[in-house]
């Protein structure tokens, strides 16, 4: 089984223009997520794939494999489909170039359903969220599941209400590494995007939208990824003694 790992990073951010190549600790975020996830046991492969010349240009600098894709794609995982498209794989693994926090083992984590399940299509890793700051702010991707562990709805807003179901029901945010079949990534790039999908502005509501499942997978701690240069500064002191980064700085 071949497995391929895509960093989808440009700097045409509406957020937060020009992101991937803010440094932290010293270095580019699009850095440290790159040979971050380059430490996975299970990805054969990793690109970068970008529209912007200076992001292609950084990594290749760092070492590392960057793919050119068109500047007109809306949506992260639409720029992997086309950076695969030509390449052998089974399984393709978003990893979005704001996870500078990022770890081998929780891509292996979120890997892992797809090898063990061939009826799993696609799985996306969450968190638990522990703070209403977190659960109100509209930047951070709110999830609720069935019983079985898959994803029921995704949103912006905080769901599920704390009205009238108590603080006791848990809270989950999205960490966005999503491992999809690349046999599906190719059949989501030929459906149509969703009304939920656009108002939401968050890619997996395609899937859901289209009657397709998503398997949860809970992360065992958590991480931050960048959504703002408020987010930058958090992120950058989090990162100060961070044990991953004497492995490549």
């Amino acid at each position: 089984m071949k497995i391929i790992g895509v960093i989808p990073a440009r700097m045409g951010s509406s957020r937060f223009p020009g992101k991937p190549l803010e440094k932290i600790q010293g270095i580019p975020m699009v850095e440290h997520v790159y040979k971050r996830s380059a430490m996975s046991t299970l990805l054969d492969e990793l690109y970068v794939a970008t529209p912007d010349n200076e992001i292609k240009k950084k990594v290749e600098e760092f070492g590392g494999q960057a793919i050119m894709t068109s500047p007109l794609h809306e949506r992260c995982n639409d720029r992997v489909a086309e950076a695969v498209k030509d390449r052998k794989a089974d399984i393709v693994v978003t990893i979005q170039g704001d996870e500078p926090m990022v770890t081998p083992e929780l891509i292996d984590l979120t890997i892992k359903p797809l090898i063990e399940d061939s009826s799993i299509v696609c799985s996306h890793a969450i968190v638990k969220i522990d703070n209403m700051e977190t659960f109100n702010d509209r930047n951070e991707a709110k999830v609720v599941c069935d019983q079985k562990g898959f994803i029921l709805f995704i949103s912006r807003e905080p769901i599920p209400t704390m009205v009238r179901l108590g603080e006791n029901i848990p809270m989950f945010k999205l960490v966005n590494i999503i491992p999809y079949r690349k046999d599906f990534l190719v059949t989501y790039t030929h459906l149509e995007q969703t009304p939920l999908e656009k108002a939401e502005s968050i890619d997996p509501l395609r899937v859901l939208e289209h009657g397709y499942r998503i398997k949860a997978v809970e992360m065992p701690y958590e991480i931050f990824s960048v959504d703002t240069p408020q987010d930058l500064k958090h992120v950058e002191g989090l990162m100060k003694n961070d044990p991953l980064l004497k492995e490549y700085i």
